[in-house]
C-alpha cells in the first residue's frame, strides 16, 4: 500500500490526533512531518486521554513504527518529557523513531520568540511561544542545530561555538537581553544526546523499505491549510517548513510524492482559531460562548481559549482545492447537538462585492462579513450513533450540504472523542 496522508483543512485543532489513532489501526507506519511542540494533538483511548505534541499519534499500537519526520523541529526536553509520561502510563516507546535531521529547539529560540513578539507590540503573531519559528528561521537562515548534531558531542560543540556568539549578539543589540552561557547551554544539552540517541536513526530510509514492502505509510499532518507559510492569511500563520499543506509531506518524510495515493482532510464541524488573525465567521458573543464550551475549545498546547465560529465553506473548499483531498473526516459533529439552528458560509461580503473565493490578503480577509445559509438543528444525542443512516434528518442534511460545499466525499464522521464514536461512511481504507 503507499502513503495515505492527514491533514488540518481548518486553522489547525480541527481533531487530525483522533482521526490518525482511529487510522492507525490498518498502517504499519505512523509518522509527523511537519511543525513542532506549538502543535497539540488529544487521542482519547482505553488507557485514558493522552495530549500529544511531537510523538505521532499512532504510538498506542504496539506494533506500529512511529517516525518523527525530518519536517519537524524538536525541543528535546519536551520530547523526553513526553517520553517519559508515555512510559509511565505504560505505552511503549520501542518502536518510535527520530530523523537525524530533525532541526533542534535552542534555549535562545524560546527567547527570541517571546521578545520578538513584545518588540512586535500589538502587531504580535499569536505564537506559542514555544521557540519554532526561531527554529524554522534558523533552519532556512542556515544557524541550525540538528539531531544528528546533538548526538555527536563534538559536533554539537563545534557547532554550538559558531552559532551561540551571533545569536548572544542578537539578544543583546536587538532585544537588550542577557548573552547565554555556553557552558551551560553545552552541558544541559549534552544531557539530552545519549538518551535521545537510541531513537535516531535515517527515517527517510525506513520509511521507504516499507513502501517497497507495500506497506501502509501515515503521514501525519500538524496545524492546519489556513495557518500555511504561503497559502494561509499571511503573516498570522505558521513558520513551519515544509509547509502545512498535503505536499509537504513527502518533503517533512524524505520520500517522493509518487507514493501518496490519498490525502484527507480533517474539518471540524465548525470553525475555530487560536492566536491573532482574521476569521471571518467569528462568534463574539452568547453563540460562540456556547461552541466553546460544549466543545471545550482550550489548546492543548498551550490552554488558550480558541475563537469559535460557524463553519467556513468558503475556507474550506479552498483548503481542499490547495490540499487535493480525496477524502474528509468531519469531527465534532456532537458539539452541535444542542443547537436549535446552524448556520454555514457560503461567501463573503467584500465591500460591494459578493466573493466565494478566499482573498490572499489578510487585510481584505478581514473585511470580509459572512454570507449565511441557515439550517435547522437537530437537538438530539448523537454520540451513541454509529450508522450515517441512523442520524437525525437534520444533522445528515448539514453533514451533506458540507460535502456539497467543499467538493470532497465526507467519508468518517466523528460524534465523540473515543475511539469508537465514529460513524464509518466509507472506509478510507
Amino acid at each position: 500500500m503507499p502513503a495515505i496522508i492527514v491533514v488540518g483543512g481548518q486553522w489547525g485543532d480541527e481533531g487530525k490526533g483522533r482521526v490518525v489513532d482511529l487510522l492507525a489501526r490498518k498502517s504499519h507506519i505512523v509518522a509527523r512531518y511537519s511543525a513542532g511542540n506549538n502543535a497539540g494533538h488529544t487521542v482519547v483511548n482505553e488507557l485514558g486521554e493522552f495530549r500529544l505534541h511531537l510523538v505521532p499519534a499512532g504510538i498506542f499500537y504496539g506494533d506500529k513504527e512511529c517516525i518523527i519526520g525530518n519536517g519537524v523541529v524538536i525541543d528535546p526536553a519536551v520530547l523526553l518529557q513526553e517520553i517519559g509520561e508515555l512510559e509511565e502510563r505504560g505505552v511503549s516507546v520501542e518502536r518510535l523513531h527520530i530523523s537525524d535531521r530533525c532541526h533542534i529547539i535552542m534555549p535562545y529560540h524560546l527567547l527570541i520568540d517571546r521578545l520578538d513578539e513584545e518588540l512586535r507590540g500589538k502587531a504580535a503573531i499569536g505564537t506559542t511561544g514555544r521557540g519554532v519559528g526561531p527554529a524554522f528561521a534558523d533552519k532556512v537562515g542556515r544557524l541550525g542545530i540538528r539531531m544528528g548534531d546533538l548526538i555527536d558531542p563534538d559536533a554539537f560543540r563545534q557547532r554550538l561555538s559558531f552559532i551561540l556568539p551571533y545569536k548572544n549578539a542578537v539578544l543583546q543589540k536587538l532585544y537588550g537581553a542577557e548573552p547565554l552561557s555556553f557552558e551551560d547551554v553545552s552541558s544541559t544539552y549534552a544531557g539530552y544526546g545519549p538518551q535521545l540517541s537510541p531513537f535516531v536513526t535515517d527515517t527517510a530510509a525506513l520509511v521507504q523499505d516499507a513502501l517497497d514492502r507495500g506497506e501502509t505509510v501515515l503521514l501525519e499532518g500538524a496545524q492546519g491549510a489556513l495557518l500555511d507559510l504561503d497559502a494561509g492569511t499571511y503573516e498570522y500563520v505558521t513558520s513551519s517548513v515544509p509547509s502545512s499543506l498535503a505536499g509537504g509531506a513527502t518533503v517533512g518524510m524524505g520520500i517522493g510524492p509518487v507514493h501518496v495515493s490519498k490525502v484527507v482532510g480533517v474539518y471540524k464541524a465548525y470553525q475555530t482559531r487560536v492566536g491573532n488573525g482574521p476569521m471571518p465567521t467569528e462568534l463574539v458573543d452568547k453563540m460562540g460562548d456556547a461552541l466553546r464550551e460544549r466543545g471545550w475549545e482550550y489548546g492543548a498546547t498551550t490552554g488558550r481559549p480558541r475563537r469559535c465560529g460557524w463553519f467556513d465553506a468558503v475556507a474550506a473548499r479552498y483548503s481542499a482545492r490547495l490540499n487535493g483531498l480525496t477524502s474528509v473526516a468531519f469531527t465534532r459533529l456532537d458539539v452541535l447537538d444542542g443547537f436549535p439552528s446552524l448556520s454555514i458560509c457560503t461567501a463573503y461580503r467584500l465591500g460591494e462585492s459578493t466573493i466565494r473565493t478566499f482573498p490572499a490578503s489578510s487585510v481584505a480577509l478581514a473585511r470580509c462579513q459572512p454570507v449565511y445559509e441557515e439550517l435547522p438543528g437537530w437537538q438530539k444525542d448523537t454520540r451513541q450513533i454509529r450508522a450515517f443512516e441512523e442520524l437525525p434528518p437534520q444533522a445528515k442534511a448539514y453533514v451533506e450540504r458540507i460535502q456539497e460545499l467543499i467538493g470532497c466525499p465526507i467519508d468518517l464522521v466523528s460524534v465523540g472523542p473515543e475511539r469508537d464514536q465514529a460513524i464509518i461512511v466509507n472506509p478510507v481504507f
